[in-house]
């Protein structure tokens, strides 16, 4: 574990939730504009994002695309449509329904352009937000051509769904807002493409917003911050994994038709295994961004007080004999 050695910061990963980033990033087009939440990784990767584009960014060296801004695990990337993950929970569902009003504009005014929409992914507990409504509102007020893709693994954090709300999960809240709503097996690969594929259509032919609700369950701890078993029987996770893991229901489906065996699937992990460790220690030799690029980005034309604040900096590092650059 890279942040237990102390080689990067904080890390999240997504174990049992696979099934939803290939799934839904399968049946999306180049074109859409994906807003995500932090636990969407393979989204990114089914869309060209490199493990050394990974590991560049959780090491925040000098190839990093956020130039060492942002915490470990919120990427982004212009070039794949893909907004970079902010840690607020829910800032990005709001910022979705403005991207796909654009593209509703877009379509109006050039109705030969071709046709996007913007899927923007959450968890549960961020669907208690005053953003999740909000967006919800606008969008479906708005008819946008979207999708809000809802994760649900059980937990937010350290609260079960139970303590979160009362009703028929996130999907019955659709209804509400006028909006059509799926839910779906999270944990079926082939189920999630259908669901998504099919929202997609429905959202580009009706010019409106489609909710989904994928049933998952979070297999892992939050983050490295977290020790789920202070709120969860390690039980729980056990049945949950030997019962519904998505990687494991898709191994047997390839293995049932002859696609795949166990010597195959092996080799398979042992090279991915090998290709992540040497994109880590490439990404920590590699040296920190330049200093200069901290007062960048945020402006055109760099303001006085930014200006102000870049020179203190120097101002102090170079009184500390600090040999950063």
């Amino acid at each position: 574990n890279a942040q237990r050695q102390g080689r990067i910061s904080f890390y999240m990963t997504h174990h049992g939730e696979e099934a939803i980033h290939m799934g839904s990033s399968s049946a999306l087009k180049p074109q859409d504009c994906v807003f995500a939440q932090y636990r969407e990784a393979g989204v990114l990767m089914w869309r060209g994002f490199s493990l050394d584009q990974f590991c560049n960014q959780c090491f925040s060296n000098d190839l990093d695309l956020g130039k060492g801004r942002q915490m470990p695990v919120h990427y982004g990337s212009r070039a794949l449509n893909y907004q970079t993950v902010s840690s607020p929970l829910g800032t990005q569902i709001t910022q979705a329904v403005g991207a796909a009003y654009k593209f509703k504009l877009d379509a109006a005014i050039d109705p030969g352009k071709e046709a996007a929409i913007s899927i923007v992914y959450f968890g549960d507990g961020a669907a208690s937000t005053v953003d999740f409504h909000s967006a919800c509102n606008f969008a479906a007020t708005l008819k946008t051509p979207m999708i809000f893709f809802c994760r649900n693994n059980g937990y937010a954090i350290s609260t079960p769904v139970e303590d979160q709300y009362a009703g028929d999960g996130i999907i019955s809240r659709a209804p509400g807002y006028g909006m059509a709503g799926i839910r779906v097996d999270g944990n079926d690969l082939f189920a999630v493409h259908a669901a998504v594929a099919k929202a997609r259509e429905l959202a580009l032919e009706s010019s409106a917003p489609v909710m989904i609700e994928a049933m998952t369950y979070r297999q892992g701890h939050h983050s490295t911050s977290d020790d789920s078993s202070r709120y969860r029987d390690t039980d729980e996770v056990q049945t949950a994994t030997d019962v519904s893991d998505p990687l494991v229901r898709l191994s047997r489906f390839l293995k049932h038709f002859g696609w795949i065996d166990d010597n195959a699937a092996a080799s398979i992990e042992d090279e991915e295994r090998i290709d992540v460790l040497r994109a880590m220690e490439a990404a920590e030799t590699r040296p920190d961004p330049k200093l200069d690029t901290m007062f960048q980005d945020v402006y055109h034309e760099k303001p006085p007080h930014l200006i102000r604040q870049e020179e203190e900096l120097k101002r102090h590092m170079k009184k500390y004999n600090n040999p950063h650059q």
